[in-house]
């Protein structure tokens, strides 16, 4: 029986159709020979490069460094988990980025990524804190995240609802919800059954992707683009900053604990 592709017609790919996932994946790969040039192991780097390079640790990311929520998603630990998320952006965004247009699938993107780190972000601090209060067991202290694979995942997700609604008129891509339901759910079961795997970033990427997804297909269909892109992304927008504001409202609860940790570190 012959795999179904994602998209069930769709004109010929063109490099110029989709040149944003092309240079994402150009960045990211470039990043990744950039710092195996300086010694960082090119399949297992060690925790300490990994910050070094932007990861999100979130004691250091909300105490003094917020931009390593996007940092942290041009960091990848190792060649399979490069290989594997670029694969996926190769698959998703080559359709994404002729689907929503540059300019919003480039607001999904980024915003998944966002939210999928501020969303595991947020089980560090309430991990922390059960820590604190329930018995000091170091499963919960917060680990180093980095990788595309929340964006990644806001992309797959969004492509997904939007296979599941009735298509757009003015769409040329015709999406195949078969193929998209079988990719998101291998990628879940690889999260779920390999150790050390961020899924919280996973499924926070997954929540901004149907919510601005839904945002841009009401739009669409009212034929109002423009409306679309500035709803869809200022949404994204708003959702990421209450995420991170009640995120730091949790940190004097956490602060002397995560001081140890960042002095252990040095």
């Amino acid at each position: 029986m012959q795999p179904q592709p994602p998209v069930i017609h769709r004109p010929t790919l063109q490099l110029r159709l989709w040149w944003i996932t092309a240079l994402l994946i150009g960045i990211n790969i470039g990043l990744y020979l950039w710092q195996i040039s300086t010694g960082v192991n090119s399949a297992t780097p060690s925790l300490k490069d990994a910050i070094a390079w932007g990861a999100d640790y979130a004691p250091i990311t909300f105490l003094y460094a917020p931009e390593r929520l996007f940092t942290s998603m041009f960091f990848h630990f190792g060649f399979i988990h490069l290989a594997m998320n670029m694969w996926a952006l190769y698959l998703f965004g080559q359709i994404a980025e002729q689907l929503y247009g540059k300019v919003y699938f480039v607001g999904l993107y980024i915003i998944a990524g966002l939210g999928g780190s501020l969303f595991s972000s947020w089980f560090s601090f309430h991990d922390s804190m059960i820590f604190l209060t329930q018995g000091q067991d170091i499963s919960r202290l917060p680990h180093v995240s980095a990788g595309a694979s929340g964006a990644v995942m806001g992309l797959g997700a969004g492509l997904t609802v939007l296979s599941l609604l009735p298509p757009l008129t003015k769409h040329t891509l015709i999406l195949n919800a078969k193929p998209l339901l079988l990719i998101m759910f291998i990628n879940l079961m690889i999260g779920i059954l390999t150790p050390n795997i961020n899924n919280w970033a996973h499924l926070g990427g997954m929540m901004i992707g149907v919510i601005l997804s839904l945002i841009y297909y009401l739009f669409e269909r009212k034929n109002q683009p423009r409306q679309a892109s500035i709803i869809g992304i200022s949404v994204g927008v708003l959702i990421c900053a209450i995420a991170y504001l009640y995120c730091t409202s949790l940190l004097p609860s956490v602060t002397p604990l995560w001081m140890t940790l960042i002095q252990d570190m040095n």
